[in-house]
């Protein structure tokens, strides 16, 4: 196993399912601050803020603070602003990608906007779809935080927000543009972030279609744990394999 000195660490799968913690993710977090690694959570959940992950890993006996969450709405957020939309985006999604667009002072507008931003919204309904594909339909382009088609919650799998934006791309023929892993987009602001070389930080992560390839498709090592979506025996089905894959978390030696 290489030395690493920064970490980029999934939180879904990883450190806990639903309201589940995952065995050994607290001592895993405890082990890097103690050799005082370079950490940042990096989630494709926009369902919440920095400020309610925080609270949620202290729940389960992990202490961070806001700086060390990076998460798919705030990363799509920051895209937006890039952008510098002239009417404003229509957003469908829950408190993270609300709170992260208001941040960066983009306008909201569900009229006639220059964007329809899509994040996991749990209250979503035919009218919020049928509002977001007429206003593609006019000319806005699709942007989607993530393209999750499943999230583990404890022992099993609630749709993500890939299972929406792939209806809505449907009803309006069009393409999301998507922002969080495995996209390039996210893991630049990660890496900007975290402040550690490339060739030594690595990607922890349970999805392969996302944390896994997330680093591959940056060329960053990665270290498969097997808690989440993708199994052992699911890795034996692609070509590009991790860098590392363990059981758990405790079989992983922080050097």
């Amino acid at each position: 196993m290489k030395k690493y000195d920064g970490y980029l660490i999934d939180l879904d799968g990883t450190m806990y399912r639903g309201e589940q913690p995952i065995p050994y993710a607290k001592q895993f977090i405890e082990t890097l601050q103690k050799k005082q690694k370079r950490f940042l959570f990096v989630t494709n959940n926009s369902t919440r803020t920095e400020a309610q992950f925080v609270k949620k890993l202290k729940n389960f006996g992990i202490y961070v603070d806001e700086s060390q969450v990076l998460t798919s709405a705030v990363a799509t957020a920051q895209y937006i602003q890039s952008l510098k939309p002239e009417k404003g985006v229509l957003v469908i999604g829950e408190s993270g990608i609300q709170e992260a667009i208001k941040n960066v002072d983009v306008k909201m507008n569900d009229v006639d906007p220059d964007y329809v931003v899509i994040g996991l919204d749990r209250a979503m309904n035919y009218e919020k779809l049928t509002k977001a594909a007429v206003a593609i339909q006019h000319g806005a382009k699709l942007i989607a935080t993530n393209k999750d088609y499943r999230i583990p919650i404890n022992d099993v799998f609630h749709p993500g927000n890939g299972a929406f934006t792939t209806a809505l791309e449907l009803a309006a023929n069009t393409k999301a543009y998507t922002i969080g892993k495995p996209q390039k987009e996210m893991m630049t602001q990660a890496l900007h972030i975290l402040n550690v070389p490339k060739e030594k930080v690595i990607m922890v992560g349970d999805n392969y279609d996302t944390d896994i390839l997330f680093g591959i498709n940056d060329g960053v090592d990665t270290l498969h744990v097997q808690t989440g979506v993708t199994t052992l025996e699911d890795l034996k089905q692609v070509e590009q394999q991790p860098t590392y894959t363990v059981k758990q978390l405790n079989e992983w030696v922080v050097k």
